[in-house]
């Protein structure tokens, strides 16, 4: 997962659940991974909610189970 990964959900409210993934900064072991999950309703800020160093075979699984089983959508960057 070289380059970072948006994963979007729409909410009924007109706002949306999101999952960010994107490898660590320079330094950090390259086969981590940090998962950030948040929620945004513009035009407020976006709500982190939590983060997660995974190693990197772990986050693609985590992925894929958000795809096929959480409803959410590859997306461009929200911000």
């Amino acid at each position: 997962m070289p380059k970072p990964v948006w994963l979007v959900r729409p909410r009924p409210d007109g706002g949306c659940d999101y999952v960010n993934f994107q490898s660590k900064l320079e330094g950090a072991n390259p086969d981590t991974i940090e998962m950030r999950e948040g929620s945004h309703l513009p035009p407020q800020m976006p709500l982190l909610k939590r983060r997660h160093c995974l190693p990197a075979a772990e986050a693609e699984l985590r992925r894929r189970a958000l795809q096929q089983d959480a409803g959410f959508q590859s997306s461009e960057p929200l911000f």
